[in-house]
């Protein structure tokens, strides 16, 4: 999930979550996710090609596979600040 605060232009513009969501979404969940994600992919993996090298290399293809659709998102629907 990704959290984008629409601004009118009137307002401060920074992007800080709101404090309710300050405590939920910090550095310990963000690391747990990745944790979880990386544990999931190593079970997900067939046996034959479970080893630390194709976890990193498919965690990898999926983090720049991620990023790479939030910035096209981004840029469609005008949230593209460079």
């Amino acid at each position: 999930m990704m959290y984008t605060r629409i601004s009118s232009g009137d307002e401060d513009d920074s992007s800080e979550l709101p404090p309710s969501l300050k405590g939920l979404f910090g550095p310990t969940q963000i690391d747990n996710s990745i944790r979880q994600a990386i544990q999931m992919c190593w079970m997900s993996l067939p046996e034959s090609q479970r080893s630390i090298d194709e976890v990193e290399r498919q965690i990898m293809r999926l983090v720049e596979r991620a990023l790479q659709n939030a910035r096209e998102d981004s840029e469609d629907f005008g949230f593209d600040k460079s």
